[in-house]
């Protein structure tokens, strides 16, 4: 009998140990499950580009990597920099150029996910006496000097070898020379959707070049504050997942990826459609494809290297600057 006591005792203890393990286990469990969400800011304009990241919070896709990021739209890019600065936002949408810019002039930021680039969205409109770049020399052109249009007319005019100073450029927004040039006021405009479609509008008008000619050269990164990145990579890896996730989401469900930009950009579904026939959304497989290392053409080493180029040129940037500095290839890398 004190035999088949000791036996039960013994197995009592051993059940008593497995249990507490598990409870011990489940303890675990239910404080990762109860992690506070990380929260942070991401600043960007009303544009098609950026409603993937509407996409992977409407379908659960921030909340399964335990971020709430908020989405602060911001129309007006010259505050871009002072809210990075100020840390009102913690990560921003735009283009590379840009933020190449904001790097330099003192943003603590680096590029940590490519979003979309241009593919056919933008592009220079002209009269019919303009058939080539070439043709440029000597007209009178309407673009924007403070947003990217600027550089990708730079971009191509170096293509062609057409000297800037040839040029008599007129600055206005987008909006305006593209309707300055329907009206008949320019000889040619650097401008996007719609006013690539509408310039057949004005007889003999149409699409000189477009961002489909030169792919990679307008493209779209989340860059981010720095020091948020270092305290927070975990916050950071969920984002790239998250964002990788909306678009494979968005490929295989267009229509309702549509209904949810549309909805959070205040715009009709027809729009977010036509705005995105203009865009290539960047995903994992584009994502390490554009964050290669290798020195080769469409990388984004290559593109910010245009750019530092570029604007040192213009005067724009007067500090040495090198890629590496604001490139984290490391969570592109990671994703799953």
């Amino acid at each position: 009998m004190k035999k088949n006591r000791f036996g039960r005792y013994v197995l009592f203890l051993l059940i008593v140990a497995l249990v507490s393990g598990m409870v011990a286990g489940c303890g675990g469990s239910t404080e990762t499950a109860d992690k506070e969400a990380v929260k942070f800011k991401i600043g960007h304009c009303t544009w098609v580009g950026y409603g993937p990241l509407y996409i992977a919070q409407e379908k659960g896709f921030f909340a399964d990597h335990n971020i709430q990021p908020e989405m602060v739209i911001i129309e007006d890019e010259s505050q871009y920099a002072a809210a990075i600065l100020a840390n009102e936002i913690q990560a921003l949408g735009n283009v590379v150029d840009r933020e190449v810019i904001h790097y330099a002039n003192g943003a603590p930021i680096t590029f940590v996910c490519a979003m979309d680039q241009s593919f056919g969205g933008d592009g220079i409109i002209a009269s019919a006496d303009i058939q080539s770049v070439a043709d440029l020399a000597g007209k009178t052109v309407g673009l924007d000097k403070s947003s990217t249009s600027y550089f990708f007319f730079l971009a191509i005019l170096d293509k062609y070898n057409v000297d800037e100073s040839t040029i008599n450029i007129q600055e206005m927004t987008a909006g305006d020379a593209g309707a300055a040039f329907v009206a008949g006021r320019l000889d040619a405009a650097v401008a996007w959707e719609p006013w690539l479609t509408n310039a057949g509008q004005r007889e003999g008008g149409h699409v000189l070049a477009s961002s489909r000619d030169f792919p990679g050269m307008i493209v779209d990164v989340i860059s981010m504050r720095q020091d948020f990145v270092e305290q927070n990579p975990e916050a950071v890896q969920g984002l790239v997942d998250a964002w990788n996730e909306a678009i494979a989401f968005y490929k295989e469900n267009p229509e309702e990826g549509n209904q949810i930009m549309a909805k959070a950009l205040g715009l009709t579904e027809e729009e977010v459609a036509e705005m995105a026939e203009g865009v290539q959304f960047m995903g994992q497989e584009e994502n390490l494809a554009f964050f290669d290392s290798e020195p080769s053409e469409g990388t984004i080493y290559s593109l910010s290297n245009l750019a530092l180029e570029f604007w040192t040129e213009k005067g724009i940037i007067d500090t040495e600057v090198k890629a590496e500095e604001f490139i984290n290839p490391a969570f592109v890398k990671a994703s799953k």
